[in-house]
C-alpha cells in the first residue's frame, strides 16, 4: 500500500458544462442567501410516542438544535433525532424527533413554547409519529442559493445561467462528493489513508468515520472524472449497475443497447462505486473502469475490510429537472433539488467555475458530510 506521504491526489474534476463560460462570484455567507429545505421521506401520522418537531433555524448547527430539544424536554441527547446535518450558516429547514411517550393534546400545544425556551428557532409545526427519525430518513434537499457579485454585468451573468442551466437539466450531473468532504487540496484523504496504513489512532469515532470514507469519496470521484473523460458519462456501459429512480432497484446493464433508452428518458442512471469488500462490482466494460481507479490508488481490501469500510454503490448521475435560476439585482439565483447524499456545491461549481477551495469555505458545516451516501 502507497504511504501517505507518497500518494499523488489528482483533484481535478472535469466540466459538464466545458466550453460555457461561468459567473465567477461569491457564496455569501447569510442565512438569506443559502436557504436549504429538507424534502421528507414520509409525513408524520399523528399518532406515536415520537415528537416530530418542524424547525427553521439559522447560525446554529443541527446537533445544537439537538442538544437544546433534548433540554427542553429533559431527554438523553440520543433520545432526539434528525435524518441529516444542515448548513449552520444557512436558512435551514428540517424535522427532528423526540421520544416523548404517549402525550395528550395539551403536551402538543406548549411544546413550541417549550422549545423556544432552550432553542432559538421557528417551530413550524409539531406532530406525533411511530417512530425515531434516523440518519438517510429524508428524499433529499430543496436549495435556493444566491451567487454574488458575478464577475460580468447583470444582462450576461443572467444569459450565462441560462446556458449553464439548459445543459445541465438535459444531461444531469456527475454526482460528485464536493471539496469539503476531500478537505483543503486533499487533507481529508490524506489522513484518512494515514488511518488505513494503521500508523495513527484516533478516538474521536465521528471524525475517524469521516476520514476514512473521504478516501472512498475520492476514489468514487476519480471513477466520475475517468467516466467524463472517456465520453462515457451520458451513456451506459455494458456491466453497469444502473438504479431504476422510481423504485431504486439496482441491476446489472447486460445489453448496452437494450437499456440506452430508459438512460436517455432518465428513468435509469449508472451507479458509481464506494469501494470495499462487500460493494456489488460493476462487470465487462464498466468493471474495467473501477478496476482502472482500484489498481491505481495502491490500495489492498483487506485495509477496507479491517476499517469496516465495506462499501457500497452510489448514484452516479444526478437529475435536476427543477433546476431554475433568476436575476436579483446584481446577483443570480440558483434554485434546485437534490437527492441525499449529494452536494450543492457540485452543481455552483458548474454554474460560478471558481476554485473548489472557494466553494468548500462556504459549505464547510453542510448536511452534504454526513447525509447517507449508499444507493
Amino acid at each position: 500500500m502507497k504511504r501517505s506521504t507518497d500518494v499523488e491526489l489528482d483533484l481535478r474534476l472535469p466540466y459538464c458544462t466545458e466550453g460555457l463560460p461561468g459567473l465567477g462570484g461569491q457564496l455569501r455567507s447569510a442565512p438569506d442567501a443559502f436557504v436549504v429545505e429538507e424534502i421528507p421521506l414520509y409525513e408524520a401520522s399523528g399518532e406515536g410516542q415520537h415528537l416530530y418537531v418542524n424547525i427553521t433555524k439559522e447560525e446554529l448547527t443541527s446537533r445544537e438544535v439537538q442538544q437544546g430539544l433534548a433540554e427542553a424536554f429533559d431527554l438523553p441527547y440520543r433520545a432526539v433525532g434528525f435524518a441529516g446535518m444542515k448548513d449552520k450558516h444557512a436558512r435551514a429547514t428540517q424535522t427532528f424527533s423526540l421520544l416523548v411517550g404517549h402525550v395528550d393534546d395539551e403536551f402538543l400545544k406548549a411544546a413550541p413554547a417549550r422549545i423556544g425556551e432552550k432553542a432559538p428557532v421557528t417551530v413550524n409545526w409539531v406532530r406525533l409519529h411511530r417512530n425515531k427519525l434516523k440518519k438517510g430518513h429524508l428524499l433529499g434537499n430543496r436549495f435556493t442559493i444566491t451567487v454574488t457579485r458575478p464577475s460580468v454585468d447583470g444582462e450576461e451573468a443572467m444569459a450565462r445561467a441560462t446556458a449553464i442551466a439548459e445543459k445541465v437539466r438535459n444531461s444531469g450531473l456527475p454526482n460528485y462528493y464536493g471539496p469539503q468532504r476531500l478537505g483543503q487540496n486533499g487533507a481529508n484523504v490524506r489522513r484518512g489513508w494515514e488511518l488505513l496504513q494503521g500508523n495513527k489512532r484516533m478516538a474521536n469515532r465521528w471524525l475517524r468515520s469521516l476520514l476514512l470514507a473521504s478516501v472512498q469519496s475520492y476514489l468514487c470521484n476519480r471513477y466520475l472524472a475517468l467516466r467524463q473523460q472517456k465520453d462515457s458519462f451520458t451513456t451506459l456501459l455494458t456491466g453497469d449497475i444502473a438504479k431504476k429512480h422510481d423504485t431504486g432497484g439496482l441491476f446489472v446493464v447486460a445489453d448496452q443497447a437494450a437499456e440506452q433508452g430508459r438512460f436517455e428518458r432518465k428513468e435509469i442512471s449508472f451507479t458509481a462505486p464506494i469501494y470495499g469488500p462487500k460493494m456489488w462490482e460493476a462487470e465487462a466494460e464498466a468493471g474495467a473502469l473501477e478496476q482502472e481507479i482500484w489498481t491505481e490508488s495502491g490500495l489492498d481490501m483487506g485495509s477496507l475490510a479491517r476499517a469496516k469500510m465495506m462499501g457500497t454503490r452510489r448514484l452516479g448521475r444526478i437529475l435536476l429537472n427543477d433546476l431554475s435560476v433568476r436575476q436579483k439585482g446584481k446577483d443570480i439565483v440558483v434554485a434546485f433539488s437534490l437527492p441525499k447524499g449529494a452536494f450543492a456545491t457540485t452543481v455552483l461549481r458548474e454554474f460560478m467555475k471558481v476554485s473548489d477551495d472557494l466553494l468548500a469555505q462556504t459549505a464547510r458545516d453542510s448536511d452534504e458530510i454526513d447525509d447517507d451516501d449508499g444507493t
